[in-house]
């Protein structure tokens, strides 16, 4: 029988009472493992309220001292990494080899908060006048809320909340219905660690929960991964109840592959970036531009390597692509497919017919790759989100960088060369957030900062790393003076000096 989820608040479980649920797949089965509660408006509210009353105390509390909470974390983490691993396998479907990366990234920003009395020291001026010194410091905000993907259900909310608690901040994190427990997990780990109860909450839902965090007024902060629509909703609606919004959107991820490029790494670059996680990361490789006459000699080695991947449930050591999160999301790909089809694209491997023996029921799609696409086409356009790769045939280099400024998404690129000069040229004009240079995947250490441009980022600031800072944090700036006499300064502008 399914088990029944709940929300964390408070520092306990707590039980759902709207009445409402939503199903939690096993997507290698096929088979609902768990029943999640859709948090109501009051259920939310409650949530919010109960990190703004812990805020205070919190907040308080020297720099260093919570840094030692989160270090606990970090360790409670490193034991527990098989158990994170294993939960989001079952819930998500990727491979626990990928379950276990993807977490240690996150744990990354954990290591990365720890050092959080060194990233809050501010500026000093003295004697900027006779008497007079000035100096800077950043303070906490309030109540911060996450709202985040499927795809990494613990890596992205890592992301945000390690952070946001080191600066002082209460949290409120709603994961993703589709694979919440590993959320749930994380909140046991930190209330073990020492966090006061009420500093972060989970709260499970849908668009009733996401509308109450967006114009809560307690609610100072929202961070946010999904797709550009829902991006903009975030964006829009938060900002306009006087909230700062980071919120991250779709992407188109590009590869480009020069003729001088080493081919078997491309190649293997490739495959791992375009496959690994069935296709599901914000960071994937959606796109091969080749240019000029890499392309029959890449497609030659390629297409059997696509061919040979070997797909299964994510607990198989010997898998190395899992199933797609859930049966919606296995059809929205496959009707990709058919309009990848339909708009004249060359389909040169197809993966819709993969059976896996024993897992009949479960939600998977073998390795897909169009050929000749071309712009225009809605499979080049539109994010696809599973593991259909596209080819795009470019002539120059000129050519490629002109075809990637273009598209609307602007979060992660990738080149292969061996050109210095090729890449250097390349890493400049490109109008792409995160950039890789003979590497498929550029996603930043946690002490540099995650974030795209164009439709794939609404906001100023980006996640984690040093704007993660700012970004849960707010600027204040003191002048200060001890005056020996009670002169006064006038009705004029005061001059310092």
């Amino acid at each position: 029988m399914a088990k029944f989820l709940h929300h964390f608040i408070a520092g306990q479980p707590v039980v759902g009472q709207s009445g409402r649920y939503g199903d939690v797949f096993n997507p290698a089965t096929g088979e609902v493992m768990a029943r999640v509660p859709f948090a109501s408006e009051a259920e939310t509210m409650r949530a919010i309220e109960v990190a703004a009353a812990a805020f205070p105390h919190w907040a308080g509390i020297p720099a260093q001292r919570r840094a030692r909470v989160l270090f606990r974390f970090k360790t409670l983490l490193e034991e527990n990494l098989d158990a994170l691993a294993e939960c989001i396998t079952s819930e998500h479907g990727k491979t626990l080899a990928d379950a276990r990366a993807a977490t240690q990234r996150g744990l990354e920003v954990v290591e990365f908060a720890c050092g959080i009395p060194h990233l809050l020291k501010g500026e000093f001026s003295e004697q900027v006048g006779t008497g007079v010194d000035c100096y800077s410091l950043r303070q906490p905000l309030g109540v911060c809320v996450g709202i985040t993907p499927f795809n990494f259900p613990a890596m992205v909310p890592m992301w945000m909340f390690p952070i946001a608690l080191a600066c002082g901040n209460g949290f409120v994190l709603k994961p993703s219905e589709k694979d919440p427990s590993a959320a749930l997990l994380l909140a046991e780990l930190l209330q073990q660690s020492g966090l006061p109860d009420g500093v972060f909450n989970v709260v499970n839902g849908d668009k009733e929960a996401v509308d109450t965090l967006l114009t809560h007024p307690e609610v100072k902060a929202i961070s946010f991964v999904g797709s550009t629509p829902v991006a903009r909703y975030v964006y829009s609606t938060a900002s306009a109840y006087g909230k700062r919004v980071q919120a991250l959107g779709g992407a188109k991820n590009h590869l480009v592959i020069l003729p001088d490029a080493d081919l078997e790494m491309a190649v293997k670059g490739l495959i791992s970036a375009a496959y690994g996680s069935a296709g599901e990361r914000c960071m994937a490789i959606s796109v091969a531009v080749v240019v000029g006459s890499i392309a029959e000699p890449l497609l030659e080695k390629l297409i059997p390597e696509i061919q040979a991947l070997k797909i299964g449930p994510g607990t198989d050591p010997d898998v190395e692509m899992g199933p797609l999160v859930t049966a919606a999301h296995r059809e929205r790909v496959l009707n990709y497919i058919q309009i990848g089809e339909q708009e004249g694209a060359k389909l040169r491997v197809d993966g819709r017919d993969i059976q896996v023996p024993g897992y009949e029921k479960g939600f998977f799609l073998g390795g897909c790759l169009f050929d000749e696409v071309t712009p225009d086409m809605r499979i080049y356009q539109e994010e696809i989100f599973g593991p259909v790769l596209c080819v795009v045939r470019v002539p120059n280099l000129d050519s490629a960088i002109h075809l990637i400024n273009a598209h609307p998404f602007g979060n992660g690129v990738a080149i292969f060369t061996r050109s210095g000069e090729a890449a250097r040229r390349f890493t400049h004009h490109i109008q792409v957030g995160m950039v890789g240079v003979n590497v498929p995947i550029p996603v930043p250490m946690a002490f540099h900062s995650f974030g795209g441009w164009k439709d794939s980022l609404l906001g100023s600031l980006h996640v984690h790393g040093p704007e993660g800072v700012r970004f849960y944090t707010r600027l204040k700036t003191v002048t200060s003076r001890w005056p020996t006499d009670s002169a006064s300064t006038g009705l004029a502008m005061p001059l310092l000096s």
